[in-house]
Parts: structure tokens; sequence; C-alpha cells
């Protein structure tokens, strides 16, 4: 197997891999982890998930493609299928806390980058999948501040007093 290597002679880090192979780093719940893309003579695309390496394997055909753009579908779409996960049980932990929820959760990215919203007529919280580059606690933070607009339009005082209530730090989440 094709894999990058990392050398230091005389203080100096030299990094080689082969033409097929692509790297990066991205953030998975708080936590960078290497990403390595490979193209082989494989019929269906695989992903390896070890040590904080993240290895996807694509079959020869999309090599055609635009690997940057290859490489922010494949994120997007890791961070789908972890978001299914992570905001379900942010969600359900906030809801036993709470003792209530909203009508309607939905994941969806949003046009402009924003990480979620509450629509608070409509009982309903949007979450971007994307909020799975920060950590579990931060994600926490932010399903309890949707949670906290279905009771609070604004950020009231007693909406403040309602995060402090059940997340007494959230102070150290509020800049995310």
């Amino acid at each position: 197997m094709n894999i990058l290597n990392i050398s230091i002679n005389a203080g100096e880090a030299t990094i080689t891999a082969p033409w097929n192979c692509y790297t990066g780093t991205i953030s998975v719940l708080g936590t960078i982890h290497e990403f390595r893309l490979y193209y082989k003579h494989v019929k269906a695309s695989t992903i390896n998930f070890i040590n904080h390496i993240i290895e996807v394997i694509l079959p020869n055909k999309f090599k055609k493609a635009k690997t940057n753009d290859l490489l922010k579908i494949l994120v997007a779409k890791l961070y789908d299928k972890i978001a299914e996960q992570e905001i379900e049980r942010a969600m359900e932990k906030t809801r036993l806390l709470l003792g209530f929820a909203p009508e309607d959760f939905t994941i969806k990215r949003f046009k402009n980058g924003q990480i979620s919203k509450c629509y608070t007529d409509e009982k309903k919280i949007v979450i971007s999948p994307d909020i799975v580059k920060y950590d579990r606690r931060t994600i926490e933070y932010i399903v309890l501040h949707e949670f906290c607009h279905l009771k609070y339009k604004t950020h009231s005082k007693g909406f403040w007093q309602m995060m402090k209530t059940y997340m007494p730090n959230y102070k150290r989440y509020e800049n995310y």
C-alpha cells in the first residue's frame, strides 16, 4: 500500500506521498484527524478510520474529478453521517434534562454558514451537520442554546438564566 512518508534529516522534515495520495486534516468532534485520499483499482469506495487517520479509497474513475471539490464532498458526507448520531444524542440528552423538546428538528446546511437556528413560532430547531467539527460539549451547548429559544425568543435575562441553570459554565462555549 502506498502511504505518506515523513522523514527528518538534519532537523529538516521531508514529506513525500505517492502521486495518487492526497492528505490533509479535518476536525471531527473537536479532534484533528489526518485525512488520506487514495485512488486505486477498486470497484467500490471504502473508508477506514484508524488511530485518528481517516483513509478514503476511491476507484480510479474518480481521478478525473477535481480533487479539492471531491474532498469537500467527501468531508460533507462524513459530517452528515456523524451528525445523524451526534445531534440525535445531544437532542435526546437535552430533552431529558429540560423535560421538553421541539416539535421537530432537522439536520441541514445553511447557505450562510450558520450552525443552528430555532424557529420559535414553529417550535422547530435546525442544526447544520458541520456542528460535528466541534467537541461534544460544544455541541451540547449549541443544542441547549436552541432549546432555550423555544422558551425565550431573544437573549433575554430569562434566557441566560436558563442557560446558566442547565449549563453553569456555558460562557466557555459562547464563542465556538
